[in-house]
């Protein structure tokens, strides 16, 4: 079953929050996250990880439960499926779609959805979701801007068409839908 969150700042607004523990559906202090840093290849992107942190700790998550990740070496699939969520944070989208396809980590994130693992994007990773850069994970077709002042409006997503996220809204895909929601 898909579950993939993409947002322009993370849990900001406390309805995509809320969403992300309904999709964890378990006990949060058991819950392990991937915490991939690999677009924040810049002093703006780099000062924000420590927010994007927040976001996960936020939600009663241990710091233990939390691993720094940052494309250095590819995953196994085993490895990766340790994992309840994997929160990819800002930065380069370049720099990260390039990543994902020199690792084939869209495989690896394939069959990770595949079999129940929860994908947030945070700016970057929302984007390298999304079918702006074809060497990015392509969960929608649709390009996706993030950070717009004014936003597509909430609904279900028709392929083919762009979308504008402003910082409040979020894409959820599951099995059945996109839909944008704030």
């Amino acid at each position: 079953m898909k579950k993939i969150l993409l947002t322009s700042t993370g849990f900001e607004n406390e309805n995509i929050k809320n969403k992300f523990l309904e999709l964890l559906n378990c006990d949060v202090t058991k819950v392990k996250v991937l915490f991939v840093i690999t677009a924040a290849n810049n002093p703006d992107a780099v000062r924000i990880l420590s927010k994007c942190l927040d976001d996960i700790t936020n939600c009663n998550i241990p710091d233990e439960n939390i691993t720094i990740y940052n494309m250095h070496k590819l995953l196994t699939q085993n490895e990766i499926n340790e994992y309840d969520a994997i929160y990819v944070c800002g930065g380069s989208t370049e720099y990260l779609a390039n990543r994902i396809s020199e690792l084939n980590f869209k495989t690896i994130i394939d069959k990770y959805i595949e079999n129940g693992g929860i994908y947030i994007g945070v700016s970057a990773g929302s984007v390298a979701a999304s079918g702006s850069y074809k060497n990015g994970l392509c969960f929608i077709e649709n390009n996706l801007d993030v950070h717009c002042e004014s936003g597509t409006e909430n609904g279900i997503i028709t392929t083919n068409n762009d979308i504008f996220l402003t910082d409040n809204q979020a894409i959820l895909i599951d099995e059945n839908e996109s839909i944008i929601f704030e």
